[in-house]
């Protein structure tokens, strides 16, 4: 299923409860000419994109948390709950909750998915 992407955190409360796609990405947001903020956002990107960009791969929604200074706020929506994201990129897996952050994505991506 391709990806899917949102940035606004009332969108995605409200989808709390009923989200279809298995995974949730969290990522930095984009600039104006499409570019990552976050080092550890862009290095994993590639792999991201090709674990769940093709049409058969699981489904997984991209949730942007805003630009640096926004993320950097205490107040950002996305470190409360029900997501509590402390670091980006953070992977979610709805069903159970699990996470995978940072550097373990690139290291462990693969067997995360399979669990």
């Amino acid at each position: 299923m391709p990806l899917s992407h949102s940035a606004d955190p009332a969108e995605l409360s409200s989808l709390a409860g009923s989200i279809r796609d298995q995974f949730l990405v969290f990522y930095s947001s984009r600039d104006a000419s499409g570019a990552l903020w976050c080092p550890d956002c862009i290095a994993v990107d590639r792999l991201v994109q090709n674990t769940f960009g093709p049409s058969d791969g699981p489904s997984a929604l991209i949730v942007y948390v805003g630009q640096k200074a926004e993320w950097k706020s205490p107040t950002n929506p996305f470190r409360g709950e029900p997501w509590k994201v402390e670091s980006v990129p953070t992977i979610i897996r709805v069903q159970d909750g699990a996470r995978l952050v940072d550097g373990d994505i690139a290291r462990t991506l693969a067997s995360f998915l399979q669990k």
